[in-house]
């Protein structure tokens, strides 16, 4: 089929299984409930962006298997042109909702690390899984599906290895291998943007040995596949006490994270991308946080025009000009155009893998990363500077109080300041939604934690290099070795 239309997207998900629990209550429809409807509001901004002329460029691609136009989202990176996109595309998301659309960029970043995972398998191992995955792949294309990521495992004692742990379900694993596919049994643990998902991808949470191999698994299912439980998680987006009017102040937007529970759910083999091949499971989890920690780039920059453009909005209303406010937002325009230009840069330096996928750039992607985790943090402290205390301390009347018959009227003669009482308090609503509420995406831990880049950095950054162009200039010619360098 083409491509669907925003009205065929939700009808998918209506037609799917309820398996989605919050607040102890079965969601019969995630395309209504308040706990889950504005995720997938805000996903569907795909499907309603690859319809307009204009945005289409940033959300659509065409099919390397097809040569049909296909979302993005669905697409395998094989060129710095094609990264590019989806950095442009991922700022354009959070423009047009306010929020993460992280239910289709984690599935992206999943199939194109496991299309180079099962290349090097078939390559060296001899096994079929690439053909699977072109197979699956072509079928999900045409079907326009939504396809959400999945790696953290719920780990337990963290000092200890899967096969250590005392309940060996804490990672997920196979319990059972059939002629025709798989049981698994564990948890995957906040997984973004599942209720929006028509299928979900599996990837090894971690680099593991032969002693691990039964949690060496990558593989895709429905959503709705039975002995799938999901618990969504409380997020100040769920919807459960908000009201009407700037109580909800994004009207199509909000991000959702849930737990995947696997009680003995069969896989058919031919949705099997991995099983137990221990030595492609470290390379299969950098090629995932390459384009991840790239692209998020272009989040966060999303994320920070709304910052600006809300903190200037209520100034504005508050009767102050963006020149009273010129040096904050500069340095809120540097950390936008940093995380953004830095993605691009990782993208612009990768390289072409034998498979036709296209690598990043291990460190720029990872330096990225550190920087999401601490600039945008400073670019909210200066939206909610500049907007002031009505966005920032909470201290604001709700959307009923507002329109109370008693005192309504009051309350709205003097929130009035240089416009309107309404103008000032949505404006301002907007930047806490994008600084405190439920647009923030996870910028500290989403795509891994910085401390996990900053790993990378120290084994990308080639330290000796740099010592030997100094020493060279200063003229040294005896050897300078690291004094704390294991011998050989």
């Amino acid at each position: 089929m083409a491509l669907k239309t925003y009205e065929q997207y939700l009808a998918s998900l209506r037609r799917m299984r309820p398996n989605i629990y919050k607040f102890d209550e079965l969601i019969s429809d995630v395309t209504a409930h308040p706990a889950t409807k504005r995720t997938v509001e805000g996903h569907g901004w795909t499907f309603k962006a690859a319809a307009d002329p204009e945005l289409a460029p940033l959300v659509t691609a065409t099919s390397h298997l097809t040569g049909e136009p296909i979302s993005r989202y669905l697409s395998i990176i094989q060129t710095p042109e094609d990264m590019w996109a989806n950095s442009a595309m991922k700022r354009l998301m959070f423009q047009l909702t306010g929020t993460c659309t992280g239910g289709r960029c984690a599935g992206w970043c999943a199939l194109n690390t496991m299309f180079i995972t099962t290349w090097e398998m078939d390559r060296d191992l001899g096994t079929n899984y690439h053909a699977r995955l072109l197979a699956w792949l072509k079928d999900a294309q045409a079907r326009d599906i939504t396809i959400s990521g999945a790696l953290t495992d719920a780990k337990g004692d963290r000092t200890l290895k899967p096969h250590e742990q005392d309940d060996p379900d804490v990672f997920l694993r196979v319990v059972e291998k059939r002629p025709d596919g798989i049981v698994v049994r564990g948890a995957k643990v906040m997984i973004c943007g599942v209720a929006a998902a028509n299928e979900i991808f599996i990837l090894p949470g971690s680099a593991y040995k032969e002693e691990d191999a039964d949690y060496c698994l990558s593989f895709v299912i429905p959503r709705d596949i039975a002995g799938l439980t999901i618990v969504e998680t409380r997020h100040p987006s769920d919807g459960r006490d908000l009201e009407e009017g700037w109580d909800n102040p994004i009207t199509e937007g909000g991000i959702t994270q849930a737990f995947l529970l696997f009680e003995d759910v069969f896989v058919p083999s031919e949705r099997v991308f991995m099983l137990g091949e221990h030595p492609y499971t470290g390379k299969t989890v950098a090629n995932f946080i390459m384009p991840y920690r790239s692209a998020i780039g272009g989040c966060v920059a999303g994320q920070g025009d709304i910052k600006i453009g809300s903190a200037i909005l209520t100034a504005r209303t508050n009767g102050l000009s963006a020149k009273v406010f010129s040096d904050k937002l500069v340095q809120m325009h540097i950390n936008n155009e940093t995380t953004y230009g830095l993605g691009i840069a990782a993208a612009a330096l990768g390289k072409k893998h034998p498979s036709g996928a296209w690598l990043c750039d291990p460190l720029l992607s990872n330096v990225n990363k550190v920087h999401v985790a601490t600039l945008p943090y400073e670019t909210s402290v200066l939206a909610q500077d500049i907007a002031g205390g009505i966005a920032e301390t909470g201290c604001m009347p709700s959307w009923k109080d507002f329109q109370s018959k008693k005192y309504g009227h009051l309350i709205k003669k003097y929130m009035k300041a240089k416009h309107s009482a309404e103008a000032r308090a949505r404006a301002a609503r907007l930047v806490e939604w994008c600084t405190i509420g439920g647009g923030v995406p996870g910028c500290m831990h989403g795509g891994g934690s910085p401390d996990g880049a900053k790993l990378v950095i120290r084994a990308s950054a080639d330290l000796e290099k740099k010592v030997e162009i100094a020493r060279r200039l200063a003229g040294i010619a005896e050897e300078v070795p690291d004094p704390g360098a294991k011998k050989k």
